[in-house]
């Protein structure tokens, strides 16, 4: 009976913990008095019209493009047989390895006026003044989001697609139907949930951004919630624009989960995917041209031109580069993600394992809440997390709680775990989903029990889908960004951090070595992942 009541206690309190953040933000509502009143009025006269024309025009534009190149490059190589088909199924997953904002690093540092594409085209044409239109605006964050979040749209279209449009391709091409109604009448409204899933999830991504937002001036609610918490020290500004930003992703989160119910698919039985009925229409070679470079272009402008940008200065400055300083940045980088992907890893086993032994509403609605977690941006985490602390201090103005936060990794970790656990618990969960629950039930009559049966049954089963849950926290925690820059310890810059900084004061030779550390570090899930693709 004791363990059952403690047990309950701690979930109780790691539920608090985990959703402090936009219970604060909720919280913030309930002091909305006359002075809060008039800084959200002139907030609607002044700035809140650009954030919200601005973050529209940039989901929308974001939507279509993550849409048409992810349904497109998934048609590709689900549906037709081309020269190099099974290398780009691999290969369209390499952007998911680049960050978004050193992807806006890599463009704009070779395509800005003093980059080496205009200055060598004025010499060699005797042109002058700008060659190329500036790319730090909304069109070029349009595209660079696009490049670099289409793997979303394209992983949920093709596994949309390989459950069943070869066969019922098939079927049409058998009933007379012609290739393109094909596609317009069985492979695309098929799809449809997953796209919009896809879209969904990159839509999140975008509405919580900072760095590429910040760094092409771009206004939108991000980077309003850092500007109005950090230049202009309105904290009750940031709370209202932080709980508008909650309020979109929990619509676009409501539609994401909505188009994941309807991906529901029959499988065939008794037929293997890959029987003759059922194998990708053979192109000509003028169509394979076409397909070819519509897988190809993808890759070339999210992940090859990108690494290429950024290694052209990094060449060139190597004799100057801070190394010193990069092993101290790598190091910082390294503890932080070690210590959060070992908190979020050992979180998200307890939650499993009380799913998995004690199925309750409260066990159920825990899981859910740490789930939810990865939805939330890392600006309204961090709002979220310092508006208790300005409170604690106001109360207790003797008080160390606000030293704990703010100049310890303490608070740092406690922004990743909100943020991550949820990736850790989806892998973990995965893998208790593998383990038959046959075997709880011999472990019981051999009389092990608690965390006997934990350690002598589960952990041997799940040792491997442990580790990749902490190599994925642990890549997630290297390229965050918004919640990194306000809530690190003093002295304590990461890769990440760095990355920006120098990118921002347009060092962006130097901003080139913890960029492309990032990229290699991103590049071990995606290896992952593909490797988990090819598996039949």
């Amino acid at each position: 009976m004791l363990s059952r009541i403690s047990s309950t206690v701690g979930l109780l309190l790691l539920a608090l913990a985990l959703t402090l953040p936009v219970l604060a933000l909720l919280a913030s509502w309930s002091q909305f008095d006359a002075a809060a009143r008039e800084v959200l009025a002139e907030m609607s006269r002044t700035v809140l019209p650009d954030y919200t024309f601005t973050s529209l025009v940039l989901c929308l534009s974001v939507a279509l493009g993550v849409a048409v190149v992810g349904m497109a490059t998934a048609s590709a190589v689900t549906l037709f047989d081309f020269p190099g088909r099974r290398v780009f199924e691999w290969a369209l997953l390499l952007p998911l390895a680049m960050p978004a904002y050193v992807v806006a690093y890599a463009y704009t540092d070779f395509l800005q006026f003093s980059g080496p594409l205009q200055v060598w085209m004025r010499e060699s044409f005797g042109l002058r003044g700008r060659v190329f239109p500036e790319i730090r605006n909304t069109p070029g964050a349009v595209w660079v989001f696009t490049f670099s979040l289409y793997p979303y749209v394209y992983l949920l279209a093709r596994t949309a697609l390989t459950e069943r449009a070869a066969q019922l391709m098939e079927a049409a091409r058998l009933l007379g139907a012609p290739l393109s109604r094909r596609i317009r009448e069985v492979a695309l409204p098929l799809a449809r949930p997953a796209v919009a899933a896809g879209v969904a999830l990159a839509l999140m991504e975008t509405l919580a951004d900072y760095g590429v937002a910040s760094y092409f001036g771009i206004q939108t609610f991000t980077a309003g919630i850092y500007k109005a918490w950090l230049a202009m020290d309105m904290p009750l500004a940031a709370a209202q624009l932080a709980t508008m930003l909650l309020a979109l992703v929990a619509l676009l989160l409501w539609l994401e989960r909505r188009a994941q119910q309807r991906m529901r698919f029959a499988s065939l039985r008794g037929q293997r995917a890959g029987s003759a009925d059922a194998q990708p229409v053979r192109l000509s070679a003028g169509r394979s041209v076409l397909a070819w470079l519509a897988c190809a272009l993808p890759i070339l402008f999210g992940f090859v031109l990108p690494v290429l940008f950024m290694l052209r200065p990094l060449i060139g400055g190597w004799e100057e580069l801070p190394w010193t300083s990069f092993v101290q940045w790598a190091g910082n980088s390294v503890r932080l993600a070690t210590i959060s992907a070992a908190a979020a890893t050992a979180l998200a086993l307890v939650l499993a394992f009380a799913v998995r032994t004690r199925p309750g509403a409260l066990t159920r609605g825990v899981v859910q809440l740490a789930g939810l977690g990865y939805a939330v941006p890392g600006a309204v985490i961090v709002v979220g997390l310092l508006l208790p602390v300005g409170w604690a201090q106001k109360a207790f103005p003797d008080g160390s709680i606000g030293y704990w936060v703010t100049a310890t990794v303490l608070g740092i970790v406690w922004a990743y775990l909100v943020r991550f656990t949820a990736v850790a618990l989806q892998s973990v969960q995965s893998g208790y989903a593998r383990v038959p629950a046959s075997l709880d039930d011999s472990a019981r009559m051999l009389g092990t029990t608690g965390a006997a049966l934990a350690l002598r049954v589960h952990w041997p089963l799940l040792r491997r889908t442990t580790a990749a849950a902490a190599l994925l926290v642990f890549v997630d925690v290297m390229k965050e960004l918004p919640a990194t820059l306000v809530l690190r310890p003093f002295n304590s810059d990461t890769l990440a951090v760095v990355a920006y900084q120098l990118a921002r004061d347009e060092r962006l030779g130097e901003a080139a070595l913890p960029a492309l550390t990032l990229v290699l570090v991103g590049l071990v899930p995606v290896i992952m992942l593909s490797r988990t693709l090819r598996q039949r």
